[in-house]
Formats: structure tokens, C-alpha cells, sequence
């Protein structure tokens, strides 16, 4: 009977792995061989994250890139993340360890629709989440991230119209804190609008030093609950500057592996979501394996291409937040 274990990508001839290849040396070897980088998300699978030269946001995973010599770089993240990369690193081959790894929140935002919806607001500047695709970002006047998004509207003159998308949740917590009238775009994503407020009120009178972290994507009624909101780095910061020893973390769930990794005296439970399945798992996410980013970096596919017209539109909004972030010292 054949042992081997059968690994299907997108792009590869159906391959077989051998059981017995300690794969942790074997990514290594072909890292160097290659002269590849690897960039792992805060949402990949452990093993993942502990073999990559790299773990963090999306954006910044990107920048971190586009700094070193690579030829190759191996995004082990969604469809869009890997796309960012190859817009600020155009020259550089860019890797997708599974190409069917999407994101529901890109996904609810169609580019066309987008477009549609901008030209009912001719006025309108469009400011976009980074978690979108490169024809989003090439239609959009200004690129932000969870953690600079409020400081970016705040530095636009106040009667400044604003479309902000494709997170709606987002945009509302934007609102919020801002005060700013913002039209926004009805999408959001499937992990952030799962959680349970009954659940995780129950679960805080068992733990009640326990420090609730969000995401600003989380829906209000989450937020409102929070003792604190910010980006995935921005959890992770909190978490280890802060006294409390318990922790409940309403975001995807692989964050708990670099938390736990940086606090190793101090607990942390994943917020429950409304039902019994593991929905605080994005199953985009976690469609990334070992397995599959071996082959992706020994097979050199699937490769994302992004066209060059779309580059060149979509790097201008990023540059924008960037000059802004550096004027306001972020």
C-alpha cells in the first residue's frame, strides 16, 4: 500500500510527499537554495509561523519584502496579501502556497460593483482597507490599515466626503472614533462577525480578570465589550505590556500561538462564536499546510501575477497612506 501522502495545489502535476522528509529542513534547504523569504501571517497554521522569516500583518509583511534581496517570496497569507507583496515588489517572484486561499471580506467587495458604487459618489474620496484586492486598491484614492485607519481620516479637511471600504465594521468603528460621516461598503468579514456576545459575557464570569482583546472588525456589539480594539499587532503589543495574566481574543484564532509563544505565564482563549463550529478558524487561512509550502517553494507555484496597469494604479494610494502615516509620525 502507497504510504505517501497526497498533496493537490493549484498549478501543480498532483505530487507525493514522502512521509519521512523531516519537512521543517527540507524548507530551509530549498529557502536558501532559491534565496526565498517567507512570510507567514498571524493567522497561519503553528507550524507555519515558526518556520518563517517573517509573522506579521499583511501590510507590513509586505514592506518587510520589499526590503530584502529575495528573489523569491513565498506569502503564506490569502489571495490579496500575496498580491500587495507583488505590487510593492513588481520585480520579485511572488508565491501562494495554496491558490484557492481566498478572503470572504475581498470577496464581498466585486471591483466592478465597486466601481459602479464610487460613480454614485463622484465627490467622494475612496478610502480602502488593505484587506482588498489590487483592483480595489487601483480604484481607490487612499489605502489604510486597521491600526492607522482613524489617524488617516482624521488627517483629511472635515468637509472631505468619504467612501470607505469594503469593511463595514471597520468603517463604523472609524465613524465612532472620528465622528466623520463616512459612506460605506457592505462587507465584512466571516471570522470577525461571528462571535457571540451571550457567549463571551458567559464566558467572562468564569474569567473575570480576563481582558477582552478586538478586532476592529468585530461587529459594535463586540467592541463595545472590549477592554481593548486594535489590529492583530497591536493585540500582541497589548497583551505583553499589559498586567493582566488572562486573556479572551475576538479575532482569528491563529494569534494565540505568537501570544502564548511571547507570554508564556499569561492565558488566552479564543472568544466563542455564535454556534458550535469553529468559525473563529479562517478556513482561508488555514487552507495553507507544511506540506503545501514545501511544494509551493520546490515547484515555484502557484505564482501570482498581478498586471503591470494595476500595479501602477494600485501602488499610488498605498504610497499615499504611507506619506501620511510618516507626517503624523506613525
Amino acid at each position: 500500500m502507497d504510504t505517501f501522502e497526497e498533496i493537490s495545489v493549484k498549478g501543480f502535476v498532483e505530487e507525493k510527499i514522502d512521509p519521512t522528509l523531516d519537512l521543517f529542513e527540507e524548507i530551509e534547504k530549498l529557502k536558501k537554495q532559491k534565496n526565498a523569504v517567507i512570510l507567514a501571517h498571524y493567522y497561519q497554521e503553528p507550524d507555519i509561523q515558526d518556520i518563517a522569516d517573517y509573522i506579521g500583518d499583511s501590510l507590513g509583511l509586505s514592506q518587510q519584502a520589499a526590503k530584502t534581496d529575495a528573489d523569491i517570496i513565498v506569502f503564506a497569507g490569502v489571495h490579496f496579501m500575496a498580491e500587495t507583496a507583488k505590487i510593492l515588489s513588481p520585480t520579485k517572484k511572488v508565491l501562494l502556497p495554496d491558490a484557492k486561499a481566498g478572503c470572504s471580506l475581498a470577496d464581498s467587495c466585486p471591483p466592478h460593483l465597486f466601481k459602479k458604487f464610487k460613480e454614485q459618489h463622484p465627490d467622494h474620496l475612496v478610502i480602502t482597507y488593505v484587506n482588498c484586492t489590487a483592483e480595489l486598491k487601483a480604484l481607490s484614492d487612499i489605502v489604510c490599515t486597521s491600526s492607522n485607519a482613524v489617524q488617516i481620516v482624521e488627517s483629511l479637511p472635515k468637509d472631505q466626503k468619504i467612501i470607505f471600504g469594503p469593511d463595514k465594521n471597520l468603517g463604523k468603528y472609524v465613524m465612532k472614533k472620528t465622528g466623520r460621516d463616512m459612506v460605506l461598503w457592505n462587507g465584512a468579514c466571516m471570522v470577525h462577525e461571528i462571535f457571540s456576545r451571550e457567549k463571551i459575557t458567559k464566558l467572562k464570569e468564569r474569567h473575570p480578570n480576563a481582558k477582552l482583546l478586538a478586532h476592529p472588525e468585530c461587529e459594535d456589539i463586540i467592541l463595545q465589550m472590549a477592554d481593548y480594539i486594535g489590529s492583530t499587532t497591536g493585540l500582541l503589543k497589548y497583551a505583553g505590556k499589559s498586567d493582566a495574566q488572562e486573556f479572551i481574543v475576538a479575532t482569528e484564532s491563529g494569534i494565540l500561538h505568537q501570544m502564548e509563544k511571547e507570554n508564556p505565564g499569561k492565558t488566552f482563549i479564543p472568544a466563542p462564536p455564535n454556534n458550535n463550529c469553529a468559525c473563529n478558524d479562517c478556513p482561508h487561512m488555514k487552507r495553507n499546510t507544511l506540506e503545501k509550502l514545501y511544494l509551493c517553494i520546490k515547484n515555484e507555484q502557484p505564482e501570482i501575477f498581478v498586471p503591470a496597469d494595476i500595479i501602477e494604479k494600485a501602488v499610488k494610494p498605498i504610497e499615499r497612506m504611507l506619506s501620511i502615516s510618516a507626517s503624523l509620525g506613525l
